[in-house]
């Protein structure tokens, strides 16, 4: 796991594309969808300044907690074909300079949503942005196969902060979203590692299939997808979303579930092609599932 430190300690000559490129906008966009659900199906008027200030400092503070992961992973990075032209380990940006952005970033971030909404927003985007960047990355990423499970919880909270952005305080539904997300990582990311697990090995990361190998990942799969599909009816069946959205997370619960089992039934040597379909279906799984939720809010929200 070797980087030339003159690559990571080195001035360099990176571009605005370059620095948009540290903040992970795939995922950002992912986590502004999130947030934004959050937002919306909170009770009461949403006033759209508020809305628009809120999702901006999320977007920011998760391009903050994106920057300082690739700050510190540059090392793995480098050594990973799906990583190795990200902007550090390519020599674009130096690694001081990602540290300097993303901690400028995220405090910029944490400070105007405590200021133009609320402080429990605020500590809660600065614990989001600690979680994963401190917990997850520094902390477990390295040390345990678990850490997709444990630091998922990051990635989960953006409807959470969306939600007390627009109420000052956490409600059920939220949390429930929160679950949802939570649940959902694990067979989504691991999906993903089973064909780059060789890759995390020479990197030294402990995934699933490279510690406890491929059938126990592909077992595990399965498992959480069988337990997400009942919790992802959670919100229909407690009335925060209606029947449209009821029978969108049977159907989407029921093909995740079809797609574990498929990848669970692959022989070894085989699961290439099962666990990108699964990968692939369950980026579609999370949009679908809060664009469901999102427009059974919509006339709510018009409603007030």
């Amino acid at each position: 796991m070797q980087i030339n430190r003159s690559i990571l300690l080195r001035g360099s000559y990176a571009s605005i594309g370059d620095y948009v490129a540290l903040t992970k906008p795939r995922v950002m966009s992912l986590v502004v969808f999130t947030a934004l659900v959050g937002l919306m199906v909170a009770p009461g008027d949403i006033d759209p300044f508020a809305g628009a200030v809120a999702l901006l400092c999320i977007a920011a503070g998760a391009g903050a907690a994106g920057a300082l992961n690739m700050w510190y992973d540059a090392d793995i990075d480098a050594v990973m074909a799906r990583t190795a032209m990200r902007p550090i380990p390519s020599g674009r940006v130096s690694r001081p300079e990602a540290l300097v952005f993303g901690l400028t970033l995220g405090m910029c971030a944490i400070l105007a949503l405590g200021t133009l909404l609320n402080m429990a927003a605020a500590a809660l985007l600065a614990f989001t942005i600690f979680f994963y960047v401190v917990v997850y990355t520094m902390w477990l990423k390295r040390r345990t196969p678990q850490n997709i499970v444990i630091g998922g919880a990051a990635g989960a909270l953006p409807p959470v902060i969306g939600w007390v952005a627009a109420t000052g305080s956490v409600g059920l539904e939220p949390l429930i979203l929160f679950l949802i997300i939570f649940l959902w990582t694990p067979p989504h990311f691991w999906a993903l590692s089973l064909n780059l697990a060789g890759e995390y090995a020479r990197a030294g990361v402990p995934m699933l299939p490279v510690v406890a190998g491929k059938a126990e990942t592909k077992r595990q799969i399965l498992l959480y997808s069988v337990v997400l599909a009942p919790i992802s009816l959670t919100p229909w069946a407690l009335g925060f979303a209606g029947a449209i959205y009821g029978a969108a997370a049977a159907m989407l619960g029921a093909i995740m579930i079809f797609l574990s089992w498929q990848l669970r039934r692959s022989d070894d040597g085989k699961e290439r092609r099962p666990a990108r379909r699964l990968f692939v279906f369950s980026m579609l799984y999370l949009v679908l599932l809060f664009g469901v939720l999102l427009m059974n809010a919509v006339p709510s929200a018009q409603s007030h």
